[in-house]
């Protein structure tokens, strides 16, 4: 295999991605001829991936022992775990295996890539075990922010290893039964070899709440509100919140209006396969909300995180072309920003308070994943040998494995790996050898991968201070310049006012290339670089600024 020592005594743990950061979650299990890979997730992009849609994970190590690999086993179906599959699937085509809804949301984006019929898929029950060449694979119920999240048992030649997945501890579920802790206990007397568990709220301690106390939260609001419109908004994939947003809007008579393209299809999809209920006549259609009081609507949405094109978003900026934030409007964030997202988030609040809008932000959500005392409990009842974090920043990573250590796991046993590390088990013991090659590929509209460090570069640097485009005809030959330069400016300084800056450039310029023909030169690179170079030069003492300059050199004929 790339880069790492071939043995079939071993197991190999290799993270292709999701460590250190939130999101793009995908692990590669390796024993003998037989590859399975956990999870297959994408990233939303950075500040300044400027232009960048999509953030999928470099999977060069797949490709290389594409003969090896097996299928993709899926956790459960939120973004971070399931957005890449359809690029992945295109350049390593295995078999899917997941629950019924996750599937049910994996379906509908390779149909809208137009890959349903090329990709196989096996829905996969509770407390099923499926066999992947040398491994096997028993999926156990667990509970996250959406229904169908399962953690996993992978059972090796050298041991059996426990990944949670994203998981919360609920005993009271809105849908489906609780944690299958009475399984984990199980497969924890028969000796586990390793622990991967969820990291994201290792830091807190106490008990993540359960999701049916959002219920009466809701409830509470609903009923305290009951002369204002009442406009919510959420995760599209939490189909237990909308589940309890729409049971209170059924209680207090109000219709239900969907709003953002995500959280229609998910209801859609969630409602087709049983995992939410609608009471008949209560979803109207955007059109019919005029016809009803605002007292008597309630409008679920995309866009608690601030996202400039979701539809809370629109409504927030005057932009929505059917719904308009009116005075004394209740709006409601169901969930909490995301790290990075808070200013985004903060603006649209202000945005709704200036439009006259109550906003409500605190105590209407719950998180989806286990804090201190739940991954104690986990760690207590499956009794790893070794301890690896996942799904997480460093931080993270690193509280989670200091729970570890206070459950006695000791200090040589926790793996606090980084993405591409190759960790090598077997009975006996374990270590890092070695790396695989791991990255970040970008998605921009319809490109995958065309886009890299480079551009992203050139694109940032236009965006700081603009581009200065310098045209100019010359006679390689006789040594003459045919056309004067003529410079154009965007995004560096206004024209109409900088004559006297644009007149210096082009006698400038002209010194330049006059100079270069004189001396005999031939090569369009060395006349381009030479004009950089001048004019940039000049520019820096001008006004301190480096706009990116574009010099065009036409051959013509005297």
């Amino acid at each position: 295999m790339s880069n790492t020592k071939d043995t079939t005594e071993k197991l190999q743990i290799i993270p292709l991605g999701g460590l250190e950061q939130i999101g793009m979650n995908i692990t590669a299990f390796c024993y003998g001829d037989s590859i399975i890979v956990v999870d297959c997730g994408l990233a939303f992009p950075e500040d300044d991936m400027l232009g960048i849609d999509l953030v999928i994970p470099d999977v060069t190590f797949l490709k290389e022992n594409i003969d090896k690999v097996k299928a993709f086993v899926i956790t459960h179906g939120h973004e971070d775990h399931i957005g890449s599959l359809p690029y992945i699937l295109r350049e390593v085509n295995v078999p899917v295996y997941a629950t019924r809804l996750t599937m049910g949301l994996i379906e509908h984006k390779l149909e809208e890539h137009k890959m349903l019929d090329v990709v196989k898929r096996k829905v996969v029950g509770f407390g099923s075990t499926i066999t992947l060449g040398e491994l096997h694979v028993e999926f156990i119920r667990t509970n996250h922010s959406i229904v169908d999240a399962a953690a996993l048992a992978i059972y090796t030649p050298v041991g059996i290893i426990v990944h949670t997945g994203d998981f919360k501890v609920d005993y009271t579920p809105v849908f489906g039964d609780p944690i299958d802790l009475q399984r984990f206990a199980e497969i924890g007397k028969k000796g586990v070899l390793a622990l991967m568990s969820d990291s994201t709220n290792a830091e807190r301690p106490g008990y993540t709440a359960s999701e049916k106390t959002v219920g009466h939260t809701m409830d509470t609001i609903f009923a305290e509100h009951e002369n204002t419109r009442i406009i919510i908004a959420t995760f599209a994939s939490n189909v237990d919140r909308v589940q309890q947003i729409i049971n209170s809007a059924c209680k207090y008579g109000r219709k239900v209006v969907v709003q953002g393209r995500s959280m229609v299809t998910t209801i859609d999809i969630a409602e087709h396969l049983g995992y939410i209920q609608v009471p008949e006549n209560t979803l109207i259609d955007i059109e019919e909300i005029k016809n009803y009081p605002p007292n008597k609507t309630a409008i679920i949405t995309t866009g608690s995180q601030g996202e400039s094109m979701a539809a809370l978003s629109r409504m927030a900026s005057g932009q929505h072309k059917k719904i308009t934030i009116d005075q004394g409007d209740t709006v409601i964030f169901s969930s909490n920003p995301i790290p990075g997202n808070e200013k985004a988030v903060t603006n649209v609040i202000n945005e709704l308070l200036m439009k006259g809008a109550d906003v409500i932000f605190q105590d209407v959500h719950v998180s989806g994943h286990a804090c201190q005392e739940d991954l104690k409990l986990i760690y207590t009842l499956v009794k790893p040998k070794y301890a690896i974090p996942v799904h997480g920043e460093y931080k993270h990573l690193i509280a989670n494995g200091n729970l570890a250590r206070e459950l006695g796991i000791p200090k040589e046993n926790v793996f606090i790996l980084e993405t591409g590390d190759v960790l090598e088990l077997d009975k006996e013991e374990a270590a890092v050898n070695g790396s695989v090659q791991t990255g970040a590929i970008f998605v921009d509209g319809t490109g995958v991968g065309d886009v890299g460090n480079v551009v992203l570069r050139d694109r940032q640097r236009l965006g700081e201070a603009g581009v200065v485009v310098v045209a100019i005809g010359i006679d390689r030959e006789n040594g003459m310049i045919t056309s004067q330069p003529n410079i154009v400016s965007r995004g560096y300084v206004y024209m109409r006012d900088s004559d006297e800056l644009i007149e210096d450039s082009v006698q400038l310029v002209t010194e330049v290339v006059e100079d270069a023909l004189s001396r005999g030169t031939k090569d369009y690179n060395k006349f381009r670089n030479a004009i950089k170079d001048a004019l940039g030069d000049y520019i820096w003492k001008k006004n301190k600024r480096r706009p990116m300059i574009l010099p065009i050199i036409m051959e013509e004929e005297t």
